[in-house]
């Protein structure tokens, strides 16, 4: 009878060891699958690696800082059949660098006047929705790029937007 009590013992001895080495295992697999995924999605990448280390040839766009500069608020009438909905916008560019500042300034009739006709051929509708704000900021910022310079302009910031 002992001996049987003996071997049960030993029996749940191992058999809770065994408990505890699949949950160690499984806790360092979730662990190192937790780090991949950390890495691979949501980590940001290095600023401090050079072009040479990551192999682009190019900075992209979004790593450049450039000055902003202010353009003046616009109030347009919208392409609607009625023609009872306006537009007011309120933009600031985001520019490479004084050059390209300085050309703003220089060309701020053509400026104006790209701007008020692309924005007046819009519709309520073509604005209405995130993705047609976007595009909106893309279009000006291709349309300042074929005045000042390709590149000259690198993003476009909408500081105020009021369509009635």
């Amino acid at each position: 009878m002992a001996d049987e009590e003996l071997t049960q013992g030993e029996e749940k001895k191992k058999g809770g060891m065994l408990k505890w080495i699949i949950i160690l295992v499984v806790l360092i697999a979730l662990g190192v699958g937790g780090y991949f995924g950390y890495t691979m999605f949501f980590a940001a990448p290095d600023e401090n690696a050079t072009s040479e280390e990551t192999g682009d040839t190019q900075t992209p766009l979004e790593n450049l800082e450039g000055q902003l500069v202010p353009l003046p608020t616009f109030l347009v009438n919208l392409a609607d059949p009625l023609g009872r909905r306006y537009l007011k916008l309120g933009i600031e560019v985001e520019v490479r660098d004084a050059d390209a500042q300085t050309a703003l300034a220089k060309y701020e009739a053509k400026v104006k006047d790209t701007l008020l006709l692309l924005l007046s051929s819009k519709t309520y509708d073509g604005l209405s929705t995130m993705k047609a704000k976007v595009e909106l900021k893309q279009e000006i910022a291709d349309r300042l790029n074929q005045i000042l310079g390709n590149g000259s302009v690198l993003r476009v910031y909408i500081t105020e937007m009021v369509i009635q």
